[in-house]
């Protein structure tokens, strides 16, 4: 079955399981197509920022181990990170196509920005695969989270916190970079969810993700609502959770408001132990990147029905339409579920998360 999701407006609520969680593995046997490139591949991975730990955490390592394992250990991943700098990005895109690169797997910094370039990747003969947002221009697929769910989850998560949320409870939103598309169906998801049932007394769309940037905006909005106001904070990632939590330390709170967040940062894990922070969002990162590079490998080797197989949905970018797609499911993430998600899944290992500082409130959710 496909689904079919317009990223550019609202998209669909309902989260699905996909065929790329293994119904077909591009290990498999080539018969099915005739390979345009054995093992030798030659693979560039652009991410696009280092304030959310993820991406060097996570992404590329997984990435790169996956390839590894695809390839025989003969293929090469090229990875570059633009650290926010979409003019950056453009020139690490530009040295790709420059060394015929086989593939380019794109996290872009600026979606709509980027499209000329991967235009020119497309007409240098080498396909481009947008990975997490999707960027704008003739890209071949697309593999990312199913993002407005990402949003209702928070929003849904932020109302549980309230327990009686009257309309008259006052929220601060804190929305993501206004150039990643991503940034905006987590809103409109949210929003989805609590427009009418609170008061949203400020928002923000904060540049760059930065937990800097937010930090400022939270501090703005506590000088204009005053804290003792602010009955929760809805903050679009786990980054930005961290900033918020110094402006609300800095302004003399003790108890803070319930905040949300995204990504599942060890910082914010140790959070939500503590109880600074409320949820966040927990999204499979390897099965995220390991299901990008069976992408990129099966694209370049020719294994078309295995390229099918990963690729079922569907998705519109604001320049093209019906582009192949898979979306990752999430699952949201508080003190009740850490050792069915994180510890399960080998994200984080006990010790990771359970320092002398987190002891405590460790043991009294029997997590060792």
């Amino acid at each position: 079955m496909r689904r079919r999701i317009a990223i550019s407006v609202a998209a669909t609520s309902m989260s699905v399981m996909l065929a790329g969680c293994g119904v077909l593995d591009a290990t498999g046997s080539s018969d099915d197509a005739s390979p345009t490139k054995g093992n030798d591949v030659k693979i560039g991975l652009l991410l696009p920022e280092k304030a959310n730990t993820r991406y060097e955490q996570f992404d590329y390592p997984i990435f790169k181990r996956k390839v590894d394992s695809l390839t025989g250990g003969e293929g090469q991943v090229v990875y570059a990170n633009a650290d926010a700098d979409a003019a950056k990005q453009e020139s690490q895109l530009q040295q790709m196509i420059d060394d015929r690169l086989d593939v380019i797997v794109l996290d872009a910094v600026d979606s709509h920005g980027i499209a000329d370039d991967v235009k020119k990747a497309k007409e240098a003969g080498i396909p481009v695969i947008a990975y997490d947002r999707l960027a704008e221009g003739p890209i071949d697929a697309y593999i990312s989270f199913d993002n407005e769910l990402v949003g209702q989850v928070q929003g849904r998560s932020l109302l549980e916190a309230l327990g009686d949320a009257k309309g008259t409870d006052k929220i601060v939103m804190m929305n993501g970079s206004p150039t990643d598309p991503n940034a905006k169906q987590f809103k409109a998801g949210a929003l989805s969810e609590i427009k009418g049932k609170v008061t949203i007394a400020a928002s923000f769309d904060t540049k760059d993700w930065k937990p800097e940037n937010a930090q400022a905006n939270m501090t703005r909005a506590i000088n204009e609502i005053g804290a003792e106001n602010i009955a929760a904070v809805y903050s679009a990632n786990d980054g930005m959770a961290g900033g918020i939590v110094k402006a609300l330390q800095a302004a003399g709170v003790t108890d803070l408001p319930p905040i949300t967040g995204q990504d599942a940062e060890l910082a914010a894990v140790q959070r939500i132990l503590t109880g600074d922070q409320y949820m966040s969002v927990y999204k499979s990162y390897p099965q995220e990147a390991e299901s990008a590079a069976e992408m990129a490998v099966a694209k370049i080797q020719g294994k078309d029905i295995q390229f099918d197989a990963l690729t079922r949905d569907r998705v519109d970018s604001p320049t093209h339409k019906n582009i192949r797609a898979q979306l990752v499911p999430v699952v949201a993430l508080t003190k009740d579920n850490i050792k069915d998600t994180v510890i399960a899944d080998e994200i984080y290992e006990v010790s990771d998360i359970c320092t002398a500082k987190y002891k405590a409130e460790c043991e009294a959710i029997d997590l060792k």
